[in-house]
């Protein structure tokens, strides 16, 4: 990871072949637009873009994040396995700094 905050990713550790499972994932960001003003001049703008999540290498889920996004974005979606995986994120912003993180769940 460089530059972005740790994410935070509530998963299984282990499921069951075929069951469809939830997967939860905060990030902290500001997901500044540059387009609200205070008075003297607009903030920089600062927005994620993209957040990818592979499964054992194959795309799984891949989001492109606009300026209505709110800040601290949470997504939550579902996943289904059919063996042990490990399921890698990564979050991109619009300087080019990311955040990743992996996990492994295991099918019992």
């Amino acid at each position: 990871m460089s530059g972005l905050a740790a994410p935070r990713i509530r998963i299984p550790r282990s499921v069951r072949a075929g069951e469809v499972f939830e997967v939860r994932t905060l990030i902290e960001h500001p997901m500044e637009t540059g387009l609200r003003h205070d008075g003297s001049r607009a903030p920089p703008r600062d927005l994620l873009e993209r957040m990818v999540v592979q499964v054992n290498g194959a795309p799984a889920l891949d989001v492109s994040l606009r300026n209505g996004t709110a800040a601290n974005p949470f997504h939550v979606f579902f996943l289904r396995l059919d063996r042990s995986s490990e399921i890698s994120f990564v979050w991109t912003d619009a300087q080019g700094r990311q955040a990743r993180a992996s996990h492994r769940v295991t099918v019992a």
